[in-house]
């Protein structure tokens, strides 16, 4: 169980403070996250790594020389937001252009590669790349749909270090390409993790078993095994990875026996010594070995093992030096360069708002009493939405929720106070949950609340056809952004029900508010159905028939939220 921590609820900003005061000769914060203490080389390439915390030394602490140009760190299991992204690759970047590389989760992936077109608006040559080693969770005809685990060790270093030896940004993205196509990783877990402040594990092994194919954001495995000894599991390891060797590849090859942050190096080191007989006896040549903690699950009990396949390029970089907070390999240039000045590293918006008239204001003071009680619901409904999460997920998405409706309503009561209209306001409140909860629902909210406030305007008091067209645009946005489609198990199976209740109800001719808490019911019964259904986006994916016979929490919480506002139009007395 995590222990030690003050408020649960800032426990990455805690951690992040004491790790930047005791790493001061490495790195230095910026908002998002971290960058070296020194200053990016004028034209270097720059590598910036990044997802959610829980994982050390993975993202923060391999920035240094050899290694990332900086990190992006989000809360626990939890991607970073697009604008924290942003911010650190501008820090990072020093006119060589940024490449943004996580595992591939979808909220990482939408969450950078949003990142990536705001960099490149700004004349930054940005590029992202998704880690896709985990072979447990997606078959080899469906290479793009695996996670990035531990392997992201490997291709995080590879391009970064290939960064630091001078080569041009379309030599990293290369590189990194081909380390990712290169390295597979099987990963087993002994005991699941506790969130900070939880009282039980995101999941439990039972008694004498172990889960294979697990996943380093709390997910359990994709299925259970009687416990082995440890030259068994070596075995199972080995033969697991060597199975799915690519092709043309050689005998040389990188690896490493990763502990996910509870099994102890000792044990560590019994599994090694099987591991690597039996990859000897299988012909291979094993290049600089890592054993330990390199990507972890807080304080998950078990161990992962992942395998680069090497060539002259790949061998060179994987065995070049290193000088970071936790790795550090060979010496490095004992050229410190210039301490960074960390002002003014993220970009200034415009804040400036539209012109409103004051009944669009009117809307907008209802907006934001609608956020408010949103944020009271969440913060009510936070262990039951971790709870349901964490059934075939990470267990996150209570947490987010609270941090996402909270820094809604509080940027949408800051707009209120500038007199701003209800598409400013729903701007505002969307920006600042994408930026705050981070995650897959965090910018997919960000992005709904956004274009409802486009279509809604700042003028005018919209009638009932202009509102049932903003909540279709809000559901277009999550479509268009997200990827998934009705049937995936995500909040679209609850959106969508809603939004064709109002618009049939409208087409009717009853106002939009009688329409909105007869269509909260809908939502609520959809939303209880996709207990049914098997996931096939998201991190659920891998775990599907887990996963069958509980509601999906973006489902559920997106019917708890549209439900919370019908009750204002009758408990509260609140009008638009």
């Amino acid at each position: 169980m995590t222990k030690l921590f003050n408020d649960p609820s800032s426990f990455m900003e805690d951690m992040l403070d004491g790790f930047l005061d005791a790493n001061a000769r490495y790195v230095v914060g910026v908002p998002g996250g971290v960058v070296r203490a020194t200053e990016t080389p004028q034209g270097k390439a720059a590598v910036v790594v990044g997802g959610g915390s829980g994982h050390y030394p993975a993202f923060c602490g391999v920035v240094g020389r050899g290694f990332a140009d900086g990190a992006v760190v989000g809360n626990i299991f939890t991607s970073p937001s697009a604008d924290d992204a942003a911010s650190v690759a501008r820090a990072a970047d020093n006119g060589g252009g940024v490449l943004l590389t996580t595992g591939n989760y979808a909220g990482d992936v939408m969450n950078f590669g949003l990142a990536v077109q705001k960099l490149r608006s700004e004349g930054i040559d940005a590029r992202y790349l998704a880690v896709t080693d985990d072979i447990a969770s997606a078959p080899k005809d469906q290479i793009a749909k695996r996670r990035g685990i531990a392997g992201d060790f490997t291709v995080f270093r590879c391009a970064s270090a290939a960064a630091d030896s001078g080569y041009d940004m379309n030599g990293v993205e290369r590189v990194g390409i081909a380390a990712n196509d290169a390295t597979r990783t099987l990963g087993v877990a002994f005991d699941g993790c506790t969130m900070p402040g939880a009282a039980d594990p995101l999941f439990t092994v039972a008694q004498g078993t172990m889960d294979l194919g697990l996943g380093i954001h709390g997910e359990p495995g994709v299925s259970s095994h009687a416990m082995p000894t440890a030259s068994e599991l070596a075995e199972l390891l080995v033969d697991g990875v060597l199975a799915e060797k690519p092709a043309g590849s050689g005998n040389r090859i990188a690896v490493i026996l990763n502990g996910l942050g509870r099994t102890k190096y000792e044990e560590l080191f019994v599994v090694w010594s099987g591991a690597a007989a039996r990859l000897r006896d299988a012909g291979y040549t094993i290049v600089d070995p890592e054993v330990g903690e390199l990507v972890t699950s807080l304080d998950m009990a078990g161990c992962s093992l992942t395998v680069m396949w090497l060539d002259d390029e790949l061998e060179q970089l994987w065995t070049s030096p290193a000088d970071t907070p936790a790795y550090r390999k060979g010496i490095v240039d004992a050229d410190a360069g210039q301490r960074r000045s960390t002002d003014a590293v993220a970009a200034v918006d415009d804040d400036t708002l539209p012109e409103s008239d004051e009944s669009s204001r009117d809307c907008g003071t209802f907006v934001a009493a609608s956020l408010k009680a949103l944020a009271e619901r969440m913060a009510d409904a936070e262990d039951e939405l971790g709870r349901i999460d964490a059934v075939a997920g990470d267990g996150d998405h209570g947490r987010g929720m609270v941090k996402g409706t909270a820094a809604g309503s509080k940027a949408a009561d800051e707009a209120v106070s500038r007199r701003a209209g209800a598409g400013s306001v729903l701007a505002a409140a969307g920006s600042a949950w994408a930026a705050k909860a981070g995650g897959t629902s965090g910018v997919l909210w960000g992005a709904a609340l956004t274009a409802i406030g486009n279509r809604l305007g700042n003028n005018g008091t919209p009638d009932d056809r202009a509102v049932a067209e903003a909540l279709r645009a809000g559901y277009d946005a999550l479509t268009s952004l997200g990827g998934a489609a009705l049937g995936d198990k995500t909040m679209l199976d609850a959106f969508d029900p809603f939004v064709g209740a109002i618009e049939k109800s409208v087409a009717g001719g009853n106002e939009w508010r009688t329409a909105w808490t007869d269509a909260a019911v809908v939502a609520r019964t959809a939303a209880d159905d996709t207990a049914e259904l098997r996931p096939r986006v998201g991190r659920a994916r891998p775990l599907a028939e887990k996963s069958v016979g509980t509601p999906d929490a973006g489902a559920i919480s997106l019917a708890m939220c549209v439900a919370t506002v019908a009750e204002l139009f009758t408990t509260r007395g609140l009008r638009s």
